[in-house]
């Protein structure tokens, strides 16, 4: 299993996922042209992708899927409502597999299973991808979860991912820069940082130092305002749970930035 970020922010989201039988798109917030281009950094390409799994409808999540029209082999993953939702900005039909929120099921050698997460969207989603077995030399058990786009996290969040060996979870904004910052209106700075906003730097590291598994191998800090947060602010403020979890690595992904492979055996 082999997992890297191509982007995550508010100009676009999507990580990749290759394992034996598959290789997956989480998310796709870069218009076709630009997630051709970001898959042929890592040596893929749009060609050979089987499944795209949304979380939500947002354009930074699922503004590719008008693009991808080139691309029918392509099959779409998200649930009833996101699919409506993104159905009706787009010109084509792509090739919908609908889900219900809370569901596990099977592609090729993935499980994926989907829960629900507090976000200003119709019915927003994390997921965590499994393959493997658990206890299994030669195929062990190796997950990840997908954690964006969440104003709180609630216990069923801390559950789906305490079993995971790899993390991606949002640390959207520092606090006191989204207070001070003069470019946002009142209003929307209370979108953000309400319950169905995003999680700012002390509530990511809160989820953290809550669950704090030992079975985590990285975790990823990820839609990183690019005017309301910063890489230092971020580091600051995971300092302490970093110190805690050693055997665990940090990654800080601002936007912009892409993610080499993350090989997890």
């Amino acid at each position: 299993m082999r997992f890297c970020i191509l982007g995550s922010g508010s100009t676009g989201n999507s990580a990749l996922i290759v394992t034996t039988q598959a290789r997956v798109l989480v998310d796709a917030g870069f218009s076709a042209r630009k997630t051709g281009q970001l898959l042929a950094s890592v040596g893929e390409t749009l060609e050979r992708i089987d499944a795209v799994f949304l979380t939500h409808e947002h354009g930074d999540h699922s503004g590719g899927i008008e693009g991808f029209k080139k691309f029918p082999h392509l099959q779409i993953f998200a649930n009833q409502a996101t699919a409506r939702a993104v159905q009706a900005g787009i010109n084509h039909r792509p090739a919908w597999r609908i889900f219900q929120t809370g569901a596990r099921f099977m592609f090729r050698d993935l499980q994926v299973e989907s829960f629900a997460v507090p976000h200003d969207a119709q019915e927003p989603v994390g997921f965590r991808f499994t393959t493997g077995h658990e206890g299994d030399l030669f195929t062990p058990r190796r997950s990840i979860a997908w954690l964006t786009d969440l104003g709180h996290a609630p216990q069923n969040v801390h559950e789906c991912i305490r079993e995971c060996d790899v993390v991606v979870v949002e640390a959207n904004h520092c606090p006191e820069l989204l207070k001070n910052d003069t470019r946002r209106p009142w209003s929307l700075k209370q979108r953000i940082s309400g319950r169905h906003g995003h999680l700012s730097n002390t509530a990511a590291r809160d989820l953290l130092a809550a669950v704090a598994s030992p079975r985590w191998r990285r975790v990823y800090l990820t839609h990183l305002s690019r005017e309301c947060n910063s890489r230092t602010a971020v580091e600051a403020t995971i300092a302490e749970i970093r110190g805690t979890l050693r055997s665990c690595e940090f990654s800080v992904v601002e936007q912009g930035q892409s993610t080499p492979f993350f090989e997890l055996g």
